[in-house]
């Protein structure tokens, strides 16, 4: 009987040291394919500048994680930034305020001034709440994003029709919420979108303390749950995607949900797990399988997902929680 006993225990030991094992064999492949993807982006992205694809948010990936870029690399995409700014007179796009989001990301992650670019404030248009909310669900969620990366108080906008303020973008992200717990990008739709889910719930993500918020995110949570694959992946349009899987893993990096959450693996493959099936061997990443060759949207955000789950591994602040 005690040799019955000892074989269980070691069996169970073995057991165990095999699942560290895996587990730490798929933290490697996650930092692998980050160190690849930013080196891959240093080298394409070689001006960054503004922009929503070759420059904010591979400069946001970049400065959030711990990889080495090109000496100089962020003064050069503070340089273009500025040059574009005074270019455009400081209107960045005249209905679409999550250009000033994206930037207000990039430019707090450098440790730049949002307020003072060229002589123009680019928090000013996010104090315009009907401006903001013209973009449906997305413009709240990124101004949300934007304002609380650096801690910004909302100024004051004397042209605005309604004044911002953080509340009303929180009511507004939870009132598009669906029956099923999850969002879409467009209202009156009655199926969840997992991208818009996914950014809704890393925009509340800093509010959990709330009830209302927390009772908002548990239930998008389940809705985000029932969506996944059964080879760990997400849809959007009827397709899967990196960029898909990546706000997904933002997401939940930034509620503090680890990779190994039951409620987000599926025939024991977790999002990280199928995200890395569209990394491609010189470090890019494709838009959709089976693979075509590098999209650049896609590495871009299947590497700054990759640095927010390393961020919530290492227990440091989410990705867009800059005001350290």
């Amino acid at each position: 009987m005690k040799k019955v006993c000892l074989s269980l225990l070691l069996c169970f030991i073995a057991l165990g040291f095999l699942s560290a094992c895996d587990q730490q064999d798929e933290k490697s492949g996650t930092e692998k394919a980050a160190a690849a993807a930013a080196a891959y982006l240093c080298s394409t992205v070689t001006e960054p500048t503004f922009g929503s694809v070759g420059g904010d948010w591979v400069v946001i990936g970049l400065a959030r994680s711990d990889y080495d870029v090109p000496e100089g690399y962020f003064n050069t995409y503070y340089d273009n930034v500025v040059a574009y700014v005074k270019d455009c007179g400081g209107i960045l796009d005249q209905s679409k305020n999550s250009e000033y989001s994206r930037l207000i990301l990039a430019l707090t992650a450098i440790g730049k001034d949002p307020a003072d670019v060229a002589g123009y404030n680019m928090l000013m248009p996010l104090a315009d709440f009907e401006k903001t909310s013209l973009q449906g669900i997305n413009g709240p969620i990124w101004a949300l994003l934007a304002l609380d990366s650096g801690n910004y108080e909302i100024p004051q906008n004397s042209d605005a029709a309604s004044q911002a303020t953080r509340d009303l973008y929180i009511e507004a992200i939870l009132s598009c919420q669906l029956a099923n717990g999850g969002f879409s990008f467009t209202s009156g739709m009655e199926d969840a979108d997992a991208d818009i889910t996914a950014m809704a719930l890393t925009a509340l993500s800093n509010y959990v303390d709330r009830s209302e918020v927390a009772a908002a995110v548990e239930k998008a949570l389940g809705c985000l749950s029932s969506m996944q694959q059964e080879d760990g992946g997400f849809r959007f349009d009827e397709q899967e995607s990196a960029e898909t899987d990546a706000q997904v893993l933002v997401a939940l990096a930034s509620l503090g949900i680890g990779r190994d959450d039951v409620r987000f693996i599926k025939n024991n493959v977790t999002v990280a797990d199928h995200l890395l099936t569209f990394a491609l061997s010189d470090g890019s990443f494709a838009h959709m399988l089976p693979a075509d060759g590098p999209d650049q949207m896609a590495t871009e955000q299947a590497f700054y997902a990759l640095v927010a789950l390393e961020r919530s591994e290492n227990e440091l602040s989410p990705l867009y929680r800059m005001a350290e």
